[in-house]
């Protein structure tokens, strides 16, 4: 008696083991690899900014170090902040900088981490077109600071006044500064918007993101922001959302700049803020980006008194608790 290729139903017999076997490793893996991702809210990615590790204050932590602590954490990308790298920061691009630069992309890459931001300090209000042009030439550096390191982006400054020029005595006063004597908040867009005009080919040109953020300045409200944003039509220009710059009400705030946002920081205070604290609700920031689909990254900028140790791995399960 001939035994028949096909069991019950018709299905061919190599099919129905294989399918049996796929079945038996199904029920073997754990529930979240077989899981679907929960509906309703996008995927961000987390970083972690390396201002985390250094708030200006010596010893300065290098960028290799931030990369490897990064590493360890599970966070797998890294904002480095210009002025913490081992390069001048004002002076000219050398080929000695460029090598510096390639040995902090290969370690970034041999530790899995990816560099995604580079943020940086220039300023665009200031009567002087000199001053101004010096600002514009200080950016496109950094723009090719940005491509030589693979980082898709920089943080922009809208600048400030200067009319305070202690940066203590500026977050005593909430961040806000009388305008220059002589001089209007008017001419401060103007000054601004032409800058960023002068900016934006460069930016193209290499691929880099121009992150415009909620800072100190022409900024410090999201309608100042918007105003900068809406005079472009570009893709290479966006919010940059700092979470913990709108130091009153901040969640409509934060509302209106998210559907522009291309980048986020999140400000954590553990141990006490180094200038203030904001009991910030992570889970609704998380449904604000949510409403606007936002699916990039979100970098811990921990800013607290606590050792960066503690404070940065704590802010990391705080945000991946609220976002993932």
């Amino acid at each position: 008696m001939s035994i028949s290729p096909r069991p019950a139903g018709g299905v061919p017999r190599r099919a129905f083991v294989n399918t049996l076997a796929l079945a038996a490793a199904a029920t073997a893996l754990p529930a979240a690899a077989t899981a679907a991702p929960a509906a309703g809210r996008p995927r961000v990615k987390l970083g972690i900014s390396s201002y985390s590790y250094w708030h200006f204050r010596a010893p300065k932590v290098p960028i290799e170090t931030v990369i490897e602590k990064a590493s360890a954490l599970g966070a797998p990308a890294v904002d480095i902040l210009h002025r913490q790298m081992d390069i001048p920061e004002r002076e000219p691009l050398t080929a000695e900088h460029r090598a510096y630069l390639r040995r902090l992309k290969r370690h970034a890459f041999r530790h899995g981490v990816a560099l995604i931001a580079l943020s940086i300090h220039q300023d665009f209000v200031d009567p002087d077109p000199a001053y101004l042009q010096r600002q514009v030439e200080h950016t496109h550096k950094c723009i090719e600071i940005a491509a030589e390191l693979g980082a898709p982006c920089i943080r922009l400054n809208s600048g400030r006044w200067n009319t305070i020029q202690d940066f203590d005595a500026l977050m005593k006063a909430r961040g806000v500064e009388p305008i220059l004597p002589g001089h209007t908040e008017e001419e401060g867009f103007k000054w601004c918007a032409e800058c960023i005009a002068q900016c934006l080919p460069k930016a193209e040109q290499h691929g880099v993101i121009l992150a415009l953020e909620n800072h100190w300045g022409l900024t410090s409200t999201p309608e100042g922001q918007l105003r900068l944003l809406k005079q472009f039509d570009s893709p290479w220009l966006g919010a940059l959302m700092d979470t913990g710059n709108f130091l009153e009400e901040p969640y409509d705030k934060l509302r209106q700049i998210a559907p522009r946002t291309v980048f986020v920081q999140a400000k954590t205070y553990f141990g006490g803020g180094e200038w203030y604290t904001l009991d910030l609700d992570y889970r609704r920031i998380a449904a604000i980006l949510a409403e606007v689909n936002y699916q990039g990254y979100v970098a811990v900028e921990f800013e607290g008194k606590a050792p960066a140790d503690e404070g940065v791995p704590r802010s990391l399960a705080l945000l991946r608790e609220a976002f993932q």
